[in-house]
C-alpha cells in the first residue's frame, strides 16, 4: 500500500514535469494519433502504479519515451505534409448552403440530428448557416461565411462526388 502511494506521488509529480516540458500540444484536443498516445500513457501509469515488477524509473522512462515520440512525430508532421496526412485526418464538410452532404455524413457516421444539434448549440439561425464541418478532433464547426473558413477542408470532400441534398 505504501509503495503504491509513494509511486503514485512520484509518478504524478514527474508526469506533470514531463507534460510541462513537452508543451501544450501533448494535451491538445485529440485526433486519433493523440488518442492512442494518451491511452498508452494511461496504461503505462496504471502498470507503474499497480505492478510491483515495474519500478517507477522504468515507468517514467516509458512515459517520457512516448511523450518524446509524440513530440517528434508532431514536429515531423509540421514539416512534412506527407507525414501530416499519415497521422491526421482532414475536416469533412457535412452540410453546405442548406444541403446535407449525405455520402460524407454516412462515411463519418453522422446523423442529420447531430448536425442540427451542432447548429442549435452554436446559437446560429439555420438560414444563416453556410456550412457545417466535422473537424479532425470530432467537433462540429458551424460556419456562417464561406470566406476563407473552408480553406483547409478537403475539396474532394467538399463538393466532389457528393451532390448536396436537401
Amino acid at each position: 500500500m505504501t509503495r503504491i502511494m509513494l509511486t503514485g506521488v512520484g509518478a504524478y509529480v514527474s508526469i506533470i514535469f514531463i507534460l510541462r516540458i513537452s508543451g501544450k500540444r501533448t494535451l491538445a484536443k485529440m485526433n486519433a494519433f493523440d488518442f492512442i498516445v494518451t491511452v498508452a500513457l494511461g496504461s503505462i501509469l496504471a502498470t507503474t502504479l499497480t505492478s510491483q515488477q515495474t519500478p517507477l524509473l522504468n515507468g517514467l522512462t516509458a512515459f517520457a519515451t512516448l511523450v518524446l515520440l509524440q513530440y517528434v512525430v508532431a514536429k515531423l508532421a509540421q514539416r512534412s505534409e506527407r507525414v501530416n496526412q499519415m497521422i491526421k485526418s482532414t475536416p469533412t464538410l457535412l452540410m453546405y448552403q442548406g444541403s446535407y452532404m449525405r455520402t460524407q455524413m454516412q462515411k463519418e457516421r453522422v446523423l442529420e440530428v447531430e448536425v442540427l444539434q451542432a447548429i442549435r448549440s452554436s446559437g446560429t439561425e439555420f438560414n444563416q448557416v453556410e456550412a457545417v464541418v466535422l473537424e479532425t478532433d470530432g467537433t462540429f464547426s458551424v460556419l456562417t461565411s464561406r470566406e476563407t473558413l473552408l480553406q483547409n477542408v478537403d475539396t474532394k470532400k467538399r463538393l466532389g462526388s457528393d451532390e448536396p441534398s436537401r
